[in-house]
């Protein structure tokens, strides 16, 4: 078993509030029949949330991704992701915690957006 078999599944045991809110709605094709998978390897990364069919990763960032070295560290993880395929969405843990119903829109509008190119 890989590295990142092994760290995803540790992330999946110790995920964030906002990672198991936003969760709770993506799973069991609850968005318009999009399957979802939660901390999934991609090329030696572990995506908070991804939608294979549509090549969406979802990442919910929290406060430390504002500062400069975690922004040059999230940059070359989605051009890293990129050239994987996927296109990267950022969300922070407030927009899901205080506006669940208008990221869910946000992910199902980039989910259809990319299915349909």
């Amino acid at each position: 078993m890989g590295e990142s078999t092994e760290r995803a599944r540790a992330l999946r045991r110790a995920q964030t509030a906002a990672e198991a809110r936003l969760w709770r709605v993506l799973r069991r094709r609850q968005l318009n029949g999009y399957k979802f998978r939660r901390q999934w390897p991609i090329d030696g990364f572990v995506a908070d949330l991804a939608c294979i069919e549509a090549g969406l990763v979802v990442e919910v960032d929290g406060a430390t991704h504002g500062r400069p070295p975690e922004q040059r560290r999230d940059a070359e993880r989605s051009s890293a992701l990129g050239r994987c395929g996927f296109e990267v969405l950022r969300v922070s843990n407030a927009d899901v915690m205080e506006n669940l119903e208008g990221v869910r829109e946000t992910i199902l509008a980039a989910v259809e957006r990319r299915v349909s190119l």
